[in-house]
């Protein structure tokens, strides 16, 4: 099972991934170690969208395909 996934920084921006074991990712994402500097310099973080995907190649799909999305339509689909 893997995630895709969209943050909500400190600042307002959004920031999506993928990851294996979401809950860990997120813990890892709001560290003052984390190895994502964009996340490192706007924490907290807040997780605001989730999906379920069964393979990685679908879940990296759906990733590539909505950071392509201007921020008014990944803001829709939060809401």
């Amino acid at each position: 099972m893997y995630f895709f996934y969209i943050l909500r920084c400190a600042d307002g921006s959004l920031y999506s991934g993928i990851a294996k074991d979401l809950q860990k990712r997120l813990k890892e994402h709001n560290s003052t170690k984390s190895k994502t500097k964009y996340t490192r310099v706007k924490q907290p973080v807040y997780l605001v969208h989730y999906e379920k995907f069964e393979s990685r190649g679908a879940a990296l799909k759906r990733e590539a395909e909505v950071k392509r999305w201007p921020k008014s339509k990944k803001e829709k689909l939060i809401t």
